[in-house]
């Protein structure tokens, strides 16, 4: 007791007399330091004192890489909902360039008190990019669910559309329309669901016989200029054909067809990865990879909910298969 008591204090940088008080519940804090207090408990592993255990709040943290991205608020909305069906409510956090990081972020819903935290996206699909945040949240073993691809050695409850079945659907039907020099813009060459998805192109097409040539790919940013930019090499590098991570980088490649004089799917054809809103109502109308977002929502609650209940412990990966939807972005090979 006297160990937790001094590493707490040391901690927050108080007296093991004010920590005393804190966790006897006693009178002479403030509300701030007792929260700090607190805080420091979680962090530093201990468990807290029964009567101070019911004191967690019924919020849940939502972690967004991006707004941009329709598929984003689309899946935020989903799993929002249900929180609120279910009596949590959700704290939307947000990231932007110059803004909170995501650490950061970790840091303020543990000092919320958070029943838990889901995340959309962000630096855990990312091998190169910093994972320490997610071992506070290992410490304190509060409940967290992360949606899509995740590094391996972080075992946290995760929700994933399968990469390599959506690769595989999207070549496969370039490779039937007759498209043999097939591109792909991906996203960063440390994003574990990018890797997943060229590792299952470029297998696909071994087998096929029309080996994937290094050329036709491209990595940068999820947003529609870096399709643009990066769809621009492709065709000059002589691709008929190009499949896409995200909608918004298809709709980048489509917008670089048309700046280069050429006509989609007349010319070149594009698959997009998503199918987020108003996907349909493009000029052409796009062809792309629909993420189960609807299932995937409710599953994300469910997990969560049952590590909250202390029914389920986290580790495993759900996959849920996409579905390939054809529209008028794609078409036969130009003779």
């Amino acid at each position: 007791m006297s160990k937790r008591l001094a590493e707490v204090a040391r901690k927050v940088g108080v007296s093991e007399a004010t920590v005393s008080r804190v966790l006897n519940g006693k009178p002479g804090v403030s509300e701030a330091t007792r929260q700090a207090v607190l805080t420091a408990l979680d962090v530093l592993g201990y468990e807290r004192p029964t009567k101070l255990r019911g004191e967690r709040a019924r919020l849940v943290g939502l972690v967004l890489p991006e707004l941009t991205n329709p598929i984003f608020p689309a899946l935020a909305e989903i799993i929002g909902g249900g929180l609120t069906q279910n009596g949590y409510t959700p704290l939307l956090c947000t990231q932007n360039a110059g803004g909170i990081s995501e650490s950061e972020y970790v840091d303020l819903l543990l000092q919320q008190q958070v029943s838990g935290v889901i995340f959309l996206g962000g630096n855990y699909s990312q091998a190169d990019a910093p994972h320490e945040h997610f071992e506070r949240l290992r410490q304190v073993n509060l409940p967290t669910v992360l949606v899509n691809a995740r590094i391996p050695s972080l075992d946290f409850a995760t929700v994933s559309t399968d990469d390599v079945a959506a690769a595989e659907q999207a070549v496969l039907h370039l490779h039937q329309l007759g498209h043999r020099r097939i591109g792909m813009v991906l996203g960063p060459l440390d994003h574990i669901p990018s890797r997943r998805k060229l590792d299952a192109a470029t297998r696909l097409l071994e087998r096929l016989g029309s080996p994937l040539d290094e050329d036709l790919v491209v990595r940068g940013l999820y947003s529609l200029e870096s399709g643009q930019a990066g769809a621009a090499r492709l065709f000059a590098a002589g691709a008929t054909a190009v499949v896409c991570a995200s909608d918004p980088l298809a709709l980048g490649a489509v917008r670089a067809a048309r700046r280069l004089g050429m006509r989609v799917p007349e010319d070149v054809s594009v698959v997009g990865f998503d199918d987020s809103a108003l996907m349909s109502c493009t000029e052409p109308p796009l062809t792309t990879v629909r993420q189960p977002i609807e299932p995937m929502g409710r599953t994300v609650i469910e997990l969560l909910l049952s590590q909250i209940a202390g029914t389920t412990e986290a580790g495993d990966e759900l996959l849920f298969e996409p579905e390939l939807v054809l529209r008028s972005s794609t078409g036969p090979v130009r003779a």
